[in-house]
């Protein structure tokens, strides 16, 4: 066996659009991608809590990736999906502009974020590139503890 031979670790990700901005997600953490359904309303809850489904039988909540991030209201089209996370034993769902594909990156093809953006390293892993195109990994773990801690 050539020692001299560099394994890199290669996961795969989904990437998702909201307006210009792409976000990857792990793909280990998706369960299942769904076209839109009707959300039941739950009162007293977060303002980007949008409700919950009832997916196969299973009462899943659902909130909006965009009002998590504060981004401008947009009204759902076509393309919109709600992804299905596992983590934990918890599943959630979030809802998303549009799924746009997947992708296979090398641990070396993606930038840890930087220490002075606190918030930013919060909720993202880091920074890959596809295709020149700048993709921003979403840390799952640490968004699905902040929404329970809220």
């Amino acid at each position: 066996m050539d020692n001299n031979v560099v394994v890199s670790d290669e996961k795969q990700y989904i990437i998702l659009k909201f307006d210009s901005e792409q976000y990857g997600i792990d793909i280990s953490y998706i369960d299942n991608i769904v076209r839109l359904t009707p959300i039941t309303r739950v009162p007293h809850t977060q303002p980007y809590f949008l409700g919950i489904i009832n997916l196969r039988g299973e009462v899943i909540p659902v909130m909006s990736m965009r009002g998590k991030f504060e981004l401008p209201f947009k009204e759902n089209t076509n393309a919109s999906r709600i992804l299905i996370i596992k983590y934990e034993g918890a599943k959630i769902g979030i809802l998303v502009d549009e799924v746009k594909e997947v992708v296979t990156l090398a641990d070396e093809e993606i930038e840890k974020v930087s220490a002075e953006n606190q918030e930013a390293r919060t909720y993202l892993t880091g920074v890959g590139k596809y295709n020149e195109i700048l993709v921003s990994i979403l840390n799952i773990p640490a968004l699905i503890t902040d929404i329970e801690n809220e």
